[in-house]
């Protein structure tokens, strides 16, 4: 089932939704976080049309996301350049997801610094191999094209990295698609569970690096490193580039590892 279809009930105005289509973005009991926080960012633009770019995102997963919610949003604050508001999804009466937003227009540049590529970048996603979908989570199979970034059974620690776009994105604007597909990967701490458990996003906090870019044929390297993992949380670092290695997202995320 298309995003569009899943997005098409927000209407801006705040109050009961039913996301008659979530069942083809589900993870588990739970929508997938990063199409959760796209109903949380959609909601946001839906009811405040006209803002700056995205720069910025901030997301408590706090409780699982299902068909029928109620949305919020509303603005913080709002400057000359910068415009802040939070959006929330409510379920069961409860606060399921609250989202920071930050949007800002562009201003000269007093400070210019590229960010780097990979120092092991793997080449563009047309050198790869597609990875077979029979492991992944439902919404996965259902949504996305994935192929490998290394050869399979490369060594690469705690760290999972993926080429990956999406099959259907029905012209999403450059923002929309990095915030569903910001964490598409699972934590890189999977790589190094000493035994088989469930693990859960708690938040997520990101920058967006480029609001304009919109990579070749949809691909973007999507990539979850542990950064430190014990007492059964990962602190992870999540990153994304496009299919020339420009990065195009940069965020952090607390994981619950269970088991």
């Amino acid at each position: 089932m298309t995003i569009a279809s899943l997005l098409e009930p927000i209407t801006g105005q705040p109050g009961p939704a039913h996301l008659a289509h979530a069942a083809a973005w589900m993870q588990g009991r739970t929508l997938y976080g990063g199409a959760s926080a796209l109903v949380a960012y959609t909601m946001a633009t839906r009811a405040f049309t006209g803002l700056p770019p995205l720069r910025a995102g901030q997301i408590a997963f706090v409780a699982p996301v299902g068909e029928d919610v109620s949305l919020t949003a509303e603005i913080i604050r709002q400057g000359r350049n910068v415009t802040q508001v939070r959006s929330e999804i409510i379920s069961d009466g409860k606060i399921a997801l609250s989202a920071f937003w930050l949007f800002a227009e562009g201003r000269d540049a007093n400070a210019l610094r590229p960010a780097a590529s990979p120092d092991d970048w793997p080449g563009p996603p047309e050198d790869h191999d597609t990875v077979t979908h029979q492991f992944a989570p439902q919404f996965i199979q259902n949504n996305f094209e994935l192929r490998r970034s290394h050869p399979k059974g490369a060594d690469t620690g705690a760290t999972v990295r993926r080429w990956a776009r999406l099959t259907e994105d029905n012209d999403l604007d450059p923002v929309a698609r990095m915030v569903l597909m910001g964490d598409v990967m699972p934590p890189g701490a999977m790589r190094i569970m000493q035994r088989t458990g469930p693990i859960s996003s708690i938040n997520w906090s990101f920058n967006i690096l480029d609001p304009e870019n919109r990579s070749r044929d949809g691909w973007y390297l999507a990539e979850n490193a542990s950064q430190h993992a014990a007492a059964g949380y990962s602190s992870e670092r999540l990153r994304m580039w496009d299919a020339d290695g420009k990065q195009v997202l940069d965020g952090i995320q607390c994981v619950a590892v269970f088991g």
